[in-house]
């Protein structure tokens, strides 16, 4: 197994972030990096097409353990969204906090879509996508980051390095095993969880199966079935990731067990942009809109509460 790639306890090490100094002008070499001083974070925020984004004032260093100094970043037209997570998943790992530094520094070594990397290595060192989410990682550890959560991070980002696909050490035909792995852990995992509701409410949906970890039980005994299946099944599904099985074991129960919160959280965000942009287009709409609502909902809890 790669040793970038297995599970490891990496013993937290806080001195290993930094000051960077400051990035070179053209009144100067700028400053150099302070091994003896806390890292100084500075942000400059911009807003680019209605999208936040911030600049870093001052450069963040960290010394890997394999990799030897890393700064970031490298040029001054850097930009992060910070911790680079989907409004859904913010209550899992919210956009800063004590993990801040660590994504800040994974942002510059992996870059966006269409964007270089801007980090420079004092050993003259290529860091690949596959070892930037292991420093990633690493560098969670040493800022103190819990144990769960920055498996979870790693494994969120190791999922979407097998969708991008760029940079990675990987041939041609291990990257497309990678991404078929991912899809059919998905997919088996979507459709085995549409499968158990139907179960769970005793209700014959179109293309539903039974699920005999469930069966016909009382309530409780096929809740508890369907949590069983939801840890058991992605562990097997994540032999296919080979290497990857870490990743995909954390991906795959992470999926299962939260499917259904997350299917709820997207409805309630859907339908909040839905209000936000009928709101912005139509302020006469919306308040109609809210009116009905309030009636309705008067009219159903007064039948209930009377019936």
């Amino acid at each position: 197994m790669d040793a970038r790639e297995h599970m490891t306890q990496v013993v937290q090490q806080p001195r290993r972030f930094y000051d960077g100094g400051t990035l070179p002008t053209g009144d100067g070499p700028g400053e150099p990096p302070d091994p003896a001083t806390d890292p100084r974070i500075v942000l400059e925020r911009h807003s680019e097409e209605g999208v936040e984004t911030f600049a870093l004032a001052r450069r963040l260093a960290y010394l890997d353990r394999h990799l030897g100094e890393l700064l970031v970043p490298a040029r001054a037209d850097f930009r992060t969204d910070l911790t680079s997570v989907p409004a859904l998943f913010t209550w899992l790992v919210p956009k800063t906090g004590a993990h801040l530094p660590a994504a800040l520094l994974h942002d510059a070594l992996v870059a966006g879509r269409g964007d270089p990397t801007s980090y420079v290595s004092t050993e003259g060192l290529v860091v690949d996508r596959v070892e930037a989410d292991r420093v990633f990682r690493d560098a969670m550890a040493d800022t103190g980051t819990g144990v769960v959560r920055r498996w979870i991070v790693w494994t969120a980002v190791t999922v979407a390095t097998i969708v991008v696909g760029r940079s990675v050490p990987w041939s041609r035909a291990r990257h497309w095993s990678y991404r078929v792995a991912a899809a059919v852990t998905i997919a088996s995992i979507v459709y085995l969880g549409y499968s158990a509701t139907s179960d769970l409410f005793d209700r014959s949906w179109a293309g539903a199966v039974d699920v005999p970890w469930m069966g016909e039980r009382p309530w409780w005994a096929e809740v508890a079935g369907g949590f069983a299946g939801a840890v058991v099944l992605p562990l097997a599904l994540s032999l296919l990731w080979g290497r990857l099985r870490t990743a995909g074991a954390i991906a795959g129960v992470m999926l299962a067990v939260l499917l259904h919160v997350t299917v709820g959280l997207a409805l309630i965000a859907a339908t909040y942009v839905l209000l936000e942009r009928l709101a912005r287009r139509s302020s006469l709409a919306a308040w109609a809109l809210a009116a009905v609502v309030v009636v309705g909902s008067l009219v159903l809890f007064a039948a209930l509460s009377l019936g």
